[in-house]
């Protein structure tokens, strides 16, 4: 069985990546999608928990993965705040520091460039493409296997593909056929789906209006 990354963080930013551009597509929510992977990382690893709809640190727990524990120290230091505040919150900079995970970690190549010669700019390459293959693998299972049998956090890779509106690993259709599914895996995995779409909602509103 191929390995893949620890974290769902780096798991979904691995997924948002097209294969073929080494970037993800236009219109791709990266920046949220791996926000609520990193919100979802840290509930079911039980250093948050659920009070009234608001994220509230456990005490006493170390959190080893430098990008999760600073999220978690931002939580722990700010008073109970909706699943949503958080997703809504530095998103950039968390996928930034994901996307440096990667690399210092061996699952991809981090390769800079610059857009039509100006923007700067970073080309991400798996360097083994069976990795997202795998995580793909385990979209469809959850997707298909038992309820019971399915593992939480590929339960939350599903809620927050679905809800970012991931379409390179879940299309319209896919969604629309497995919406029942996708709602009870969503369940399993805590509040951050809900959070995730919430969050797209409101970006997409304040940019129409």
């Amino acid at each position: 069985m191929t390995d893949v990354p620890g974290s769902l963080a780096q798991r979904i930013f691995l997924l948002a990546h097209d294969p073929e551009k080494g970037r993800p597509r236009i219109g791709t929510n990266l920046g949220a999608m791996v926000r609520a992977a990193a919100l979802a990382d840290l509930y079911l690893q039980g250093h948050l928990t659920d009070e009234r709809g608001r994220a509230v640190a456990v005490t006493g727990r170390s959190c080893a993965d430098p990008v999760l524990a600073t999220l978690l120290g931002d939580i722990a230091a700010a008073r109970p705040r909706k699943w949503q505040t958080w997703v809504d919150r530095r998103q950039h900079a968390t996928a930034v520091a994901v996307r440096r995970q990667l690399g210092e970690d061996g699952w991809a190549r981090l390769e800079p460039y610059r857009v039509l010669g100006i923007f700067p700019a970073t080309r991400v390459t798996p360097r083994d493409p069976r990795v997202r293959k795998a995580l793909l693998g385990r979209v469809r299972a959850a997707l298909k296997d038992p309820i019971d049998r399915v593992d939480p956090a590929d339960a939350a890779l599903v809620a927050i593909t679905a809800a970012g509106g991931l379409g390179l690993v879940l299309d319209r259709a896919a969604r629309r056929g497995a919406k029942r599914r996708i709602q009870e895996l969503t369940d399993i995995s805590g509040p951050i789906g809900p959070a995730l779409r919430k969050s797209i909602e409101a970006s997409a509103a304040m940019a129409s209006g």
